[in-house]
């Protein structure tokens, strides 16, 4: 069977989007364009790396001597995208012979402040798939009208400052605003892709720091736990969400020496249950198992069975905790080593905190390699 985004749209049958690297790139072709000819194409085609060639109107434009401006809206389709909608300008420059392209943050765009990125410290933060778009729509045109190609691209995204606090580019050290993304230029709805390669990038921020313990923590009040508990920097807190998995194999192949899991008793049970993906439309606690457990650690049969029809996970944690029976402890130990059958041997000590929603640890494992 066909995979792949493409295979992934039609299984859907949600509308795509277009990446924040796509519509820059819209904006610089036909900035460039009308700095060599006087008039911006509207629409303006671009080719993607894959072939397609998408049209977009332009918001804005502006011409002066020796400089252009156009701007795209962000279209991501059925992706609930914090950038939907944001428009993304591309201001052009003309630059002497011989300078090449050069990227420029403008307002609204971040700029790299630690290693471990794609990007050197202090570079705008444009992805490398977008500034070879870029490049190669301005070699283009440039080609087409006889011109050198040497230009300055400042790329900005209004209220880019605002938008960025509800990304993770605050903790991966970008700061000042988004970061135009892409490797294919389109958005794939609720494909989860832009989160998991966060995870990814967060781990790789934090090796290149030099980090040796990180922290995989389904939300902020986890994340205040693993401070309190462990002392860890907020660059090796990684925002795992419900990926369990996502942190587990790339930490596989990427190992550190240290990772402990922190989230709330339900959804780490759900981890202990063998599930990965921690998204209640893709996991549900499983009480069933949390009775077996209970009944491991001395649970009478009448209180397994109370937890077996318990109306939620934290419920069937507090009547054991009634009587005694240390259910917490037994979930983050079963999650621990759930995790290390996904690291398969990879030299990583693992440790599992759950919490209640006040941030309470309920269960906690001993660390295990």
């Amino acid at each position: 069977m066909a995979g792949g985004r493409d295979a992934q749209l039609k299984h859907t049958g949600l509308r795509p989007g277009w990446t924040t690297g796509a519509c820059a790139t819209a904006a610089t072709t036909a900035a460039y364009t009308a700095l060599l000819t006087g008039d911006f194409p509207d629409p303006v085609t671009i080719t993607l790396p894959r072939g397609q060639t998408p049209a977009f109107a332009l918001a804005a434009e502006e011409l002066a001597a020796g400089c252009a401006m156009a701007a795209v809206v962000k279209d991501a389709g059925d992706d609930p995208d914090v950038t939907h909608g944001a428009l993304i300008r591309s201001t052009v420059r003309l630059l002497p012979a011989g300078s090449g392209v050069v990227f420029r943050a403008g307002e609204g765009v971040g700029t790299i402040t630690l290693p471990g990125l794609p990007l050197a410290v202090g570079e705008p933060a444009i992805n490398p798939v977008p500034r070879r778009m870029m490049t190669d729509h301005v070699s283009e045109v440039a080609g087409r009208h006889g011109a050198t190609g040497d230009v300055e691209i400042t790329i900005s995204v209004d209220h880019g400052a605002e938008i960025a606090r509800s990304t993770w580019n605050p903790r991966l050290g970008i700061l000042g605003g988004l970061s135009i993304l892409g490797t294919t230029g389109i958005v794939v709805p609720y494909s989860c892709s832009a989160w998991i390669d966060s995870i990814r990038r967060g781990v790789d921020v934090a090796r290149a720091a030099g980090r040796t313990h990180v922290a995989g923590c389904t939300g902020s009040t986890s994340e205040r736990t693993v401070v309190a508990e462990h002392g860890l920097p907020q660059d090796a807190l990684l925002d795992m969400g419900d990926f369990a998995g996502a942190v587990l194999k790339y930490i596989r192949r990427h190992p550190v020496d240290r990772l402990t899991l922190c989230g709330g008793f339900a959804k780490l049970s759900k981890l202990a249950a063998g599930h990965l993906d921690l998204h209640s439309a893709r996991s549900q606690v499983d009480k069933a198992f949390l009775a077996t457990l209970a009944r491991e650690g001395g649970a009478s049969a009448s209180l397994a069975a109370e937890v077996a029809e318990a109306n939620t996970g934290l419920a069937a944690l507090q009547l054991c905790e009634a009587a005694s029976v240390p259910l917490g402890n037994l979930v983050a130990s079963r999650a621990r080593d759930e995790a290390l059958a996904v690291l398969r041997g990879a030299p990583v000590t693992v440790d599992v905190l759950c919490i209640d929603r006040a941030g309470r640890v309920v269960g906690r494992s001993t660390p295990t390699r």
